[in-house]
């Protein structure tokens, strides 16, 4: 029974403890590496801001590189200015600047913070760790390559089959949106390197898929096994994707949005990438299939549409960055320096 009625007690103390507070919105955990020299400035920067809401400073903590370890909590909406006054004091040179996201947090000074803060500003991108998105993808290991083949195949035998669940499953499968922004982001910094790294995936990897494609329409033909209805001519599949018409501008325009907003806001998944992937895999495959059977106008067409449509897509990516910082920056307040 003593047992019994201290635990009671202890929950009834919890209970008055956390009496009034409430589940905190999301937030960001940063873990700073300061050169000694630069702390002061830091912590001068952080017990200024209200949207800090914790701050640990462990001097000479860090060894590799040296320096002192801060840590702290801050409001999502106050995320941009903090990480750029971080940058100001140029820590990721000379110190380290890492981040990450906290679901939940049980603070009243938290709730407090986020209240005086405008609505849409607590659930604003973080366009730091946007950037960083983006260029994680920008790396094209033979794997990349592997799996633009692998799409561009799959497509084929749905072409071939009139299969629409096969085009789909090409769809999922195709990695080419990471080099599609990340030209984009390029375009938009000014990196030529970037630019070039993107642009030299993009043609090697579809001239590549594109090759597999041809090579395996040849071999089905060589061997007699295409379906009758494709030799007969009855090929929907493939004639919704050589003809390119205004739709395909529209559908395009539309998958490049998806892609941008998925990618700042950190909701890109599969069904992201299926909707990018409708504009550029089943061309590639068409183009293959196409020619291996002689239907040369039709690879013409499916061409001119893998090309229209990754152009559109890295037009959209690069104007839809800057557009989307300053939509941010309009309703939520300010957001940084450009993309």
């Amino acid at each position: 029974m003593v047992g019994g009625d201290v635990r009671r007690g202890t929950r009834c103390r919890l209970a008055l403890e956390y009496k009034g507070v409430r589940e905190s919105g999301a937030m960001i955990h940063v873990r700073v590496i300061s050169p000694p020299d630069r702390t002061p400035r830091l912590l001068d920067t952080l017990e200024s801001d209200v949207g800090v809401v914790s701050l640990v400073v462990v001097k000479g903590a860090a060894q590799s590189p040296l320096g002192d370890a801060v840590e702290f909590d801050v409001i999502n909406a106050e995320t941009n200015r903090v990480l750029d006054e971080l940058r100001g004091l140029e820590l990721h040179r000379f110190g380290l600047i890492a981040i990450d996201n906290v679901d939940t947090v049980l603070s009243e000074r938290a709730e407090r913070a986020e209240r005086a803060e405008p609505a849409l500003a607590n659930v604003s991108p973080i366009w730091q760790e946007a950037e960083t998105r983006i260029r994680s993808l920008g790396t094209y290991a033979p794997s990349w390559y592997a799996l633009l083949t692998i799409a561009a195949l799959i497509g084929a035998v749905g072409i071939l089959t009139n299969s629409q669940i096969l085009i789909v499953a090409a769809m999922v499968i195709g990695p080419e949106y990471g080099a599609i922004i990340n030209v984009a982001l390029g375009l938009r910094e000014h990196d030529h390197a970037r630019v070039r790294s993107g642009m030299r995936a993009l043609t090697v990897g579809f001239a590549i898929a594109i090759l597999a494609a041809l090579v395996f329409g040849l071999a089905i033909r060589a061997l007699d096994l295409q379906p009758r209805a494709f030799e007969l001519g009855i090929r929907p599949v493939s004639q919704l994707i050589n003809t390119p018409n205004v739709y395909s501008v529209v559908v395009a325009v539309l998958a490049g949005i998806v892609g941008v907003v998925s990618l700042t806001e950190a909701r890109a998944n599969t069904l992201i990438g299926v909707f990018v992937s409708v504009t550029t895999i089943p061309a590639a495959s068409d183009i293959g299939i196409s020619s291996a059977f002689g239907s040369f106008r039709e690879a013409r067409g499916s061409l001119f549409q893998l090309l229209l449509n990754i152009s559109i897509l890295i037009a959209i990516g690069t104007v839809g960055l800057g557009i989307q910082r300053r939509v941010w920056r309009r309703w939520a307040g300010p957001a940084g320096p450009e993309l």
